[in-house]
């Protein structure tokens, strides 16, 4: 009964995604060219909104929590283990206030309604693979904007999705060339819990009722560490809290 209504909900839950998305894509489009970067900005907060709070249709409980301030005054770094392509939207509306961008492989730069086109203008780093140079030069681009703007970034480590829940190591590269560009920046992990278990198999189907959790942990300094210890320092903070569910 369980697999049925599964498929059931994940089919409802898609269709609602596939339509949010074809939407926003227009709406995107009209608040870039007529209205501007800030109305585009908010658009994309509104479609993750509705990316996010639609998970409920699966019977998903959300929860999204900060254990402590963060800073709106300098540059943010934050730094998430990455289980499933649906930790994305809740971390966009979860951190909307941050001004958040992305590292992000340049396959997703087309293709995806509302994504790619975000990606595209938003100034995320789209980096490629398979050429390390461009990627380093995108993501120094990255870290020198968010550093003027005093926004923030969003860098999966791991490199990867690992939806066991498993922690590959963290990759030290890519937030190293962010600080560069970026010292001041503060270094916040960000746990992301179920959402491997909720799309084990892909994009279909989901497993209904799952309990998903974004939780934003306090920031760490990075004046005189290391980055692989402030890595490491982050994955532990962020293994603490898979470890207690």
């Amino acid at each position: 009964m369980k697999k049925i209504l599964d498929y059931i909900l994940s089919v409802i839950y898609l269709i609602y995604f596939g339509i949010s998305l074809l939407i926003f894509h227009v709406i995107q489009i009209i608040a870039f060219h007529v209205f501007g970067k800030n109305v585009h900005k908010v658009s994309v907060d509104c479609l993750n909104f509705f990316l996010t709070y639609g998970l409920y249709l699966t019977g998903a409980g959300i929860r999204l929590n900060k254990v402590s301030e963060i800073p709106e005054n300098r540059p943010i770094i934050f730094v998430a283990n990455h289980q499933s392509t649906f930790d994305i939207p809740a971390m966009i509306w979860f951190l909307r206030k941050y001004h958040p961008r992305f590292v992000s492989k340049i396959e997703l730069a087309k293709g995806v309604p509302s994504i790619s086109y975000n990606l595209r203008k938003s100034g995320a780093a789209l980096i490629n693979r398979k050429d390390g140079k461009q990627a380093i030069i995108e993501i120094a681009r990255l870290g020198k904007l968010i550093n003027e703007e005093k926004t923030s970034v969003i860098i999966f480590p791991e490199g990867t999705r690992t939806a066991s829940g498993i922690m590959k190591p963290f990759v030290a590269g890519g937030v190293a060339t962010l600080l560069k560009r970026a010292p001041d920046a503060l270094i916040v992990p960000v746990a992301i819990d179920g959402t491997g278990r909720f799309n084990p198999k892909g994009i279909f189907p989901l497993k209904s009722f799952s309990a998903l959790s974004w939780t934003a942990l306090p920031g760490i300094e990075p004046a005189g560490k290391n980055v692989e210890d402030i890595l490491s320092e982050a994955r532990a903070a962020i293994q603490n809290v898979l470890d207690q569910r």
